[in-house]
């Protein structure tokens, strides 16, 4: 498109170029994701408690995928320690459920809480970029790790059982969990594509593409990227609020604990074979990540290495991940948040033509 424009910048005026966000109809798109979410909330009816349990662990690690490709996809900040803030939302929960607060409103406090402590956390880390960031943020989630461990009142290294929660059926608690992961895995993507059609998503375009240029622009390139860190925090937080009622206990250090670097490296891995940089491809991610572990955890440490094999294998062949090869072989975008130029009088021509009849268009 940009050579088009090139190409014929000597008879059309600049002036009349259009920058619009799609030439496609979101319409269709969006009645379609209505639909999905309004069939994915009846599950509890139909589905019994085992597979609504794996359905909470899947919209997790979607909430994880979505937030670290809003970091890695479109701030370019890479993080192995989001699982700081994933535990930080799990103990948010559990600490008002000790006070007699009801975990369902923690998820809106570990939501909060956890985005409020990404603040000072962003200042440590804001001047580091590429593997120095990587690092920093590793090593930021493991202070925070033996921090917590530290506080008694709190289970310290052992952990702590959630209370308040105890009275419900298993089955009516299943059912509840995973609407609130349903909730908050909608709001996680609902909440990423508003922010990338608004200036901020061009802004963090911008930066991803080209920092310094960006920069001699008069991007505000350390508040984007600091908005960003605050808002992946938050959702963090949100998926490790659900992770505390789904499990009914925190435990902080151990393999599988809310602390553990697995949760980073699952929503990684669930970006990297999906596509980075595209709403889609966490989705798409998380749906072949889930397909893999319920296939092949049986195997103990072969799931792992076939993990790897996967990982290894799309990142050679199919860099842009599974949904960026969908994309450039029939050019499918469910969430089209990107920019198109049109030169001069090229919309007027393609809105003319929409707005023709089937049959008056073929002739």
């Amino acid at each position: 498109m940009t050579g088009q424009l090139a190409a014929g910048s000597r008879s059309a005026d600049f002036s009349d170029v259009r920058v619009t966000r799609s030439r496609r109809n979101t319409v269709p798109s969006g009645i379609g994701a209505l639909v999905l979410i309004v069939v994915l909330f009846a599950l509890p009816f139909y589905v019994k408690s085992g597979p609504l349990g794996i359905m909470v662990q899947g919209l997790i690690v979607l909430t994880l995928a979505s937030m670290w490709n809003l970091l890695a996809g479109y701030a370019g900040l890479v993080s192995v320690g989001q699982q700081a803030f994933f535990g930080l939302g799990a103990y948010f929960v559990l600490i008002p459920a000790m006070h007699g607060i009801t975990p369902w409103f923690g998820l809106v406090i570990a939501t909060i809480a956890a985005g409020a402590c990404a603040v000072p956390l962003w200042w440590l880390v804001a001047r580091l970029r590429l593997g120095y960031f990587a690092i920093a943020t590793w090593v930021l989630a493991s202070v925070v790790m033996l921090v917590i461990e530290q506080i008694s009142s709190i289970g310290g290294g052992t952990g702590e059982p959630l209370p308040g929660l105890s009275g419900m059926q298993p089955a009516v608690l299943t059912a509840y969990t995973y609407w609130a992961a349903l909730a908050v895995a909608v709001l996680a993507i609902g909440g990423v594509y508003l922010l990338l059609r608004s200036k901020i998503g061009l802004t963090l375009t911008a930066i991803r593409d080209d920092e310094r240029a960006a920069r001699s622009s008069g991007v505000r390139v350390g508040l984007a990227r600091m908005g960003v860190f605050i808002a992946a925090a938050a959702g963090c937080g949100a998926a490790g609020g659900v992770l505390a009622i789904e499990q009914l206990q925190v435990v902080p250090g151990t393999s599988g604990g809310v602390f553990s670097v697995q949760w980073t490296a699952e929503m990684a891995f669930a970006v990297i074979i999906g596509g980075i940089g595209t709403i889609e491809g966490p989705i798409l991610g998380t749906i072949v990540y889930m397909v893999l572990q319920q296939t092949l955890q049986s195997y103990n440490a072969w799931y792992l290495i076939i993990l790897g094999v996967v990982a290894i294998t799309i990142a050679l062949f199919a860099r842009r991940g599974l949904w960026g090869t969908v994309v450039d072989r029939f050019n499918i975008r469910l969430f089209p948040v990107g920019y198109h130029l049109w030169a001069s009088g090229e919309g007027q021509r393609w809105r003319r033509r929409r707005r023709r009849p089937a049959t008056q268009a073929a002739s």
